[in-house]
């Protein structure tokens, strides 16, 4: 193989996903069998690099263009901050774009959402810089979120910042309320369960900290005891509920 192919199977191989036969793959692919798709693909990648940022709100991507009232047009916001229809003091908080991306295909939630794009991981050298933690923050200060719903993975990783996140929470400007039942989720049924398994009781911080729930965590919809492993039976039964 030729250097200018070695550094762009290089480059692709870099990519998650994706190891060194299918990089190979891609760049024979894109080099000899489909050369005239390389053009189109390099276009819309500079394209996407140029106008495709960070929303200013939540996280989430967005495109330069699509900036709201009262954001300035170097700050763009999302479609999802953006809708008006949307339940702005419910906000889900999650882990990755990805991850807010499988919420919305659910269909069963109405709120904002928050992206941390990351979870807390010390061995990995992932502190709380690194993460999108800032913005959540001023969001909970300014009394726009009455609820935050951690949807983050149901691991040691996920829990410690599940923790973090709880433990730092500042005060409400409005003052909300702390506790009541984890139903409130938009449209999201009954997801949300505090991580005793309690029922969706909130932060005990005080009268004017954000409630703070947790999503439920068990067994899948068709799946069975048999095969579950032991952790998944543990947080069912943790978020167990009363069957009326």
């Amino acid at each position: 193989m030729t250097p200018a192919f070695e550094k762009l199977q290089k480059q692709l191989k870099q990519l998650p996903g994706l190891g060194f036969r299918s990089s190979e793959r891609i760049a024979l692919h894109l080099l000899v069998e489909k050369p005239a798709q390389l053009p189109a693909l390099v276009a819309a990648m500079e394209e996407a690099s140029r106008v495709v940022k960070r929303c200013a709100r939540c996280g989430n991507l967005a495109e330069s263009a699509s900036a709201g009232a009262g954001v300035a047009s170097d700050a763009p916001v999302c479609a999802i901050c953006a809708d008006e229809r949307r339940d702005r003091s419910l906000v889900c908080v999650v882990e990755h774009v990805p991850d807010l991306v499988a919420m919305e295909r659910s269909g069963a939630y109405r709120g904002v959402y928050h992206v941390l794009h990351g979870k807390l991981s010390p061995i990995s050298g992932v502190g709380p810089e690194q993460l999108n933690f800032a913005a959540l923050f001023e969001r909970v200060k300014s009394g726009e979120a009455r609820e935050l719903i951690l949807a983050l993975s149901n691991d040691i990783e996920g829990e410690a910042t599940c923790h973090y996140l709880t433990q730092h929470l500042p005060k409400q400007a409005g003052g909300a309320s702390s506790t009541g039942n984890a139903s409130s989720t938009g449209g999201a049924g009954s997801a949300g369960s505090t991580n005793d398994g309690s029922g969706g009781s909130g932060s005990a911080s005080g009268d004017e900290s954000v409630k703070t729930t947790r999503i439920g965590f068990g067994l899948p919809s068709g799946g069975g005891v048999l095969y579950a492993d032991s952790v998944t039976l543990k947080s069912a039964l943790e978020g167990r509920r009363e069957y009326l």
